[in-house]
């Protein structure tokens, strides 16, 4: 048993203040991957409400790696500075500012979900995907490039560069996505990854890709700052990704300084069928935590202060991420604090709409 939601967790040299997290949500609302006052006040608003970790959204490591024309980006230095200032606003809120930097693969050139989240049309600003081999995301889908050795290597030199900048802009947790069917979840699953190279095949060279992009973030990532790894513990489909290939994962990455699995699932394969329920995906942070003793991130329709306090007294995972509750109620984890008897973490400016405080 551990102590719940309201108790601080320390990773490497990083302290937070609670187990509540800003799970990473894309706004597509950049211009040229550039963040804005959108992003300040969407994330600083978090950090306010009283969360722990504030993750910034998938942040593309080159350009070809956007999910859409409006997502975040951080792979020149202009677009540092912006992100600085966001950074600097969540740490002065007492929360930790962490990003999460991507690649789409397969899965870019799309427009932005309220307009449907279809394939770029020719001329319409749409770019060639790339993949680890040349299947399309579904049949609308663009055919990507096949990715050669070369261009792999290429890419992990980006993820590398881009974890500089995240420094540089004043970020203390780094997330690698590699889930939810982008670049790198597209190399892990035999669904997606035909290839018969070094890269392709036995479960050794499908994650060679994933070792290569942690091995090179991790150097350029301080020893005292964590890093996380963000994965689909599952595809959801016979012959795919499986939960066990998940805790093998999670063990190597744990060799190469990963310090939490951020636990999510599917997203490869469009046609799985996701049983999607309250906590749906908690069994599978709490076997990779058991199996791969690493530390772990609980996710996926986590909305009931209970059931979130009930995770980490459970000993099911570490930290607990919200995204759409947090959409609804940026201060959710203030009411979570009454409801389980915990000191609410209000700022000084707010602290007259709460009797006590």
């Amino acid at each position: 048993m551990s102590d719940g939601l309201f108790s601080p967790l320390e990773i490497r040299e990083v302290r937070f203040r609670n187990r509540i997290a800003v799970s990473p949500m894309c706004q597509y609302s950049c211009v040229d991957g550039m963040a804005s006052d959108w992003h300040l006040v969407h994330l600083g608003s978090r950090a306010i409400g009283g969360a722990s970790l504030v993750m910034v959204e998938a942040t593309a490591v080159e350009q070809r790696g956007r999910i859409s024309l409006s997502d975040m980006g951080l792979w020149k230095d202009p677009q540092i500075q912006p992100l600085a200032r966001i950074a600097h606003f969540i740490k002065a809120q007492g929360a930790v500012p962490g990003i999460q930097i991507a690649h789409a693969g397969r899965k870019a050139s799309t427009d932005v979900p309220w307009k449907g989240a279809k394939p770029l049309t020719k001329g319409a600003g749409d770019w060639r995907p790339v993949a680890p081999s040349p299947l399309p995301f579904t049949p609308n889908h663009q055919i990507p490039i096949e990715l050669s050795t070369q261009e792999t290597g290429d890419i992990v030199t980006a993820f590398a560069e881009c974890a500089e900048r995240a420094l540089t802009a004043g970020f203390e947790v780094l997330e690698i996505h590699a889930a939810h069917g982008y670049l790198i979840n597209e190399f892990l699953s035999p669904l997606s990854n035909l290839r018969t190279d070094e890269y392709g095949g036995s479960f050794e060279h499908r994650t060679r890709f994933a070792r290569e992009v942690i091995e090179a973030v991790r150097v350029e990532w301080p020893k005292g700052l964590p890093l996380f790894v963000r994965i689909s513990a599952l595809d959801w489909v016979e012959g795919g990704w499986t939960v066990d290939d998940s805790v093998a994962l999670a063990r190597l990455a744990k060799s190469l300084g990963v310090d939490l699995i951020d636990c999510s699932s599917g997203g490869n394969i469009p046609s799985a069928q996701i049983p999607v329920g309250p906590g749906y995906q908690v069994p599978f942070a709490e076997r990779i935590r058991r199996e791969s003793e690493i530390a772990t991130g609980a996710v996926g329709l986590i909305t009931d202060p209970k059931q979130a306090d009930a995770i980490i007294r459970e000993g099911k995972a570490d930290l607990v991420f919200l995204a759409r509750e947090f959409l609804r109620e940026p201060y959710w984890p203030v009411r979570a604090a009454i409801e389980l008897g915990a000191d609410p973490q209000v700022p000084p400016q707010y602290q007259r709409a709460y009797p006590g405080k």
